[in-house]
């Protein structure tokens, strides 16, 4: 890529790709090019192929996507497979017909089977059933990644597709409802934290800045108390007021027991810019014979830990001095999902941020978020 082509990140405010976007910048390029879903819907495929027309992209990176955690996932069905789907569908096609240098799909980890072997290498795709509670969703980037495949195979295009693992960092979801994990067992923890120390102003600034279905700083006492409660931030003993502590629990779904790999979103970033600019399909075909498949690349750390364990650092970092109570009777998910990144550290990439380092980061960064 020259620092003057014209890139174009799909998702540019999300999570994924605002790292991008600025891992762009930082690194020289100028031409970069990105639209709100407010102004490009890209499940639309007459909208999308209008913003091809008049933009005229070198390259495309493909970060939209409808994402959520368990909950989300579970409820959302439908729209999860929809949605992403034609996402997937209108943005590749579209930059096959505009002529599109070059282009990097996002997926996630969530493709691979339940009870894949571990670590998980980019050859357990599709050999046993996906964990159920995210299967619309992994269907929606399994059906991506064969796209990009499919077109390279038949059209000759340099369609390239990776899959991060567990995602953390600015900008992220806090949503108490759509979030994914670590960033919920961060906010719960800051909400409960200020319920713990009777700080209402800094609970009222929080829900100010991030309501919670339609619950913000302006509401009463005895409605943020239940909204919080009904998203597993509860008062046990004691009433919050200022000077005065009280008994706090965060709820955490599921045992705790499940591992987790966790990367921190500029990391992986800068890995999707290493390979726009250093890794082509060609790359990932050779040795492969007559059947061309599994040519994604895996984006993570290589490393694993509980979601106990992981709420414990969060719960270190924060201060929150309550209790976690695992639920048992909701679900796990998938109990373990570690990826095998021999290909990415082969291709000459490796991460930089530790988890202990990334939360005290994301803590950080969230308090600046709201003023503090």
């Amino acid at each position: 890529m020259q620092k003057q082509d014209k890139i174009y990140v799909a998702g540019h405010k999300g999570l994924v790709g605002s790292a991008i976007w600025r891992n762009l910048q930082g690194k020289g390029y100028t031409n970069l090019t990105g639209r709100s879903h407010a102004e490009l819907d890209l499940t639309d495929p007459a909208a999308t192929g209008r913003f091809f027309d008049e933009e005229r992209p070198d390259y495309v990176i493909v970060a939209s996507a409808k994402v959520g955690g368990i909950q989300a996932n579970s409820v959302y069905r439908g729209q999860f497979i929809h949605e992403n789907l034609m996402i997937a569908c209108n943005t590749i096609h579209q930059a096959y017909t505009h002529g599109v240098k070059k282009l990097l799909f996002l997926g996630s980890s969530c493709i691979y089977p339940r009870l894949a072997p571990q670590p998980m290498s980019e050859d357990c795709l599709l050999t046993s059933p996906l964990e159920y509670t995210n299967e619309p969703y992994a269907l929606s980037k399994i059906a991506g990644l064969k796209m990009c495949e499919s077109y390279n195979l038949q059209y000759g295009t340099d369609f390239i597709s990776v899959m991060p693992t567990n995602l953390y960092g600015p900008y992220d979801n806090f949503n108490l409802e759509t979030s994914h994990v670590l960033p919920a067992l961060m906010r719960k923890m800051i909400l409960g934290k200020c319920l713990e120390s009777g700080d209402w102003q800094s609970l009222r600034t929080d829900l100010g800045t991030r309501p919670v279905e339609g619950v913000s700083g302006a509401s009463s006492e005895k409605e943020i108390l239940e909204i919080l409660a009904k998203y597993g931030v509860r008062v046990l003993q004691g009433t919050p007021a200022q000077g005065k502590n009280c008994e706090v629990e965060v709820e955490i779904w599921g045992s705790g027991k499940p591992l987790r790999e966790f990367l921190w979103s500029e990391d992986m970033a800068d890995a999707c810019v290493y390979l726009m600019e250093n890794v082509s399909f060609q790359d990932l075909t050779k040795g492969m014979g007559k059947e061309i498949r599994n040519t994604h690349i895996n984006i993570g750390t290589g490393k694993e830990e509980t979601i106990a364990r992981t709420a414990r650092l969060i719960q270190a970092e924060v201060g929150f001095e309550g209790k976690l109570r695992f639920n048992t009777g909701k679900p796990d998910g998938t109990p373990r999902k570690l990826l095998d990144v021999s290909k990415l550290h082969a291709l000459g990439w490796h991460h930089e941020v530790e988890l202990e380092q990334g939360i005290a980061r994301l803590a950080a960064w969230y308090m600046q978020s709201l003023g503090k």
